[in-house]
């Protein structure tokens, strides 16, 4: 493990070039992992620890596309690929990845199947830190840890197959056989990070729920909305308020503060850019700070959490979700956004 510097915060981080993925292997040797949902995350994590040796089996719902989804990438019904309790009860190390609500309903049946000195891991702290309203309290015999990719499963994947990794922090809840806080550093290695950063289920999951809301998905999409409308009222056509909102900013604008920070993708913007943004994104902070005060009270009193489970669980969940993603697809923004996808080099090939 390695402190560094975080802006003056030393941190405590672990990367994958000092805990390889051969001492993974070594600590993993005798476990069984098993990957319980195909859906989000599941796929990404099962996939990468297969590609790395691992002794990786899936747990999924018979019949259902997620379960075809598995057999098309490769685990044998019967032999790699288990309906949901017949897995958790072949796991030594049963990773919880179905999605929140779908881990409430399925808890009752995954609990009878944990045996002692078994290892229960999350890549997300919401059920535990929620227990009074998801009910999922581990027995007192077994490990409860976490590994929590900063990502989508699409790019736990896709950056383990460019040989990045992907950033994700761990946390150990509870540690009944003393070597929880070794499996759970060696399974973030095993699933494809980058760098593992310590951290609690708590904090995790405050943090987690905040940035979806906000900067990552929530506000992203609502500002995007906002600036593309008032272009459009202004009589600036489809192509160029999508340009000069989504386009720019994911084809060039984003790859430079990933590559050297916000700073420098300033400096790589006109003299004329760099004074506009440098005066007005003082204005768009104190602007939102009070909409990020109520959005993290909201996730931390429980209120975000009782908003998952009750509309999740709803037995149309699936079908008014997808009329909420239609109508954003639908909508000329997003029209407009795919016309212009169309328009790149690569998809003219």
């Amino acid at each position: 493990m390695a402190l560094i510097d975080f802006g003056g915060v030393l941190e405590e981080v672990v990367t994958s070039a000092e805990f390889s993925v051969g001492k993974a292997k070594s600590i993993l040797k005798d476990e069984t992992i098993a990957v319980l949902g195909y859906g989000v995350q599941g796929p990404g994590q099962a996939l990468n620890l297969r590609d790395n040796g691992i002794n990786v089996i899936v747990g999924q719902r018979e019949e259902s596309n997620s379960w075809e989804r598995a057999k098309a990438d490769g685990f044998i019904p019967g032999k790699t690929l288990f309906p949901l309790e017949e897995a958790a009860r072949r796991g030594t190390i049963i990773q919880l990845l179905l999605s929140d609500a779908g881990q409430v309903k399925a808890w009752p049946e995954i609990k009878k199947c944990l045996d002692r000195g078994d290892a229960l891991c999350f890549s997300h702290g919401f059920a535990i830190v929620y227990k009074d309203q998801t009910g999922i309290i581990p027995p007192e015999d077994v490990d409860v840890i976490l590994a929590a990719p900063k990502g989508s499963g699409r790019t736990v994947r896709t950056n383990f197959l460019n040989g990045s990794g992907i950033n994700a922090s761990f946390a150990v809840h509870q540690d009944y056989t003393g070597r929880a806080k070794e499996r759970i550093l060696a399974l973030g290695i095993a699933i494809g990070s980058g760098y593992l950063f310590h951290t609690t289920f708590e904090k995790e999951v405050y943090s987690d729920l905040t940035g979806e809301r906000g900067v990552l998905m929530g506000c992203l999409a609502g500002v995007m909305e906002a600036q593309y409308n008032l272009l459009r009222n202004h009589g600036h056509s489809p192509s160029e308020a999508f340009n000069e909102t989504v386009e720019e900013l994911t084809q060039s604008l984003i790859r430079l503060v990933a590559e050297n920070g916000m700073d420098w993708m300033f400096s790589n913007c006109s003299t004329t850019a760099q004074r506009g943004a440098l005066d007005w994104a003082p204005k768009f902070r104190d602007a939102v700070s009070p909409v990020f005060d109520n959005l993290y009270q909201s996730v931390i009193s429980g209120k975000e959490t009782e908003r998952v489970l009750d509309a999740n669980s709803a037995s149309d969940y699936r079908e008014k979700l997808q009329k909420e993603l239609d109508e954003i697809r639908n909508s000329e923004m997003w029209k407009a956004g795919a016309a212009v996808r169309s328009l790149r080099p690569e998809n003219r090939k």
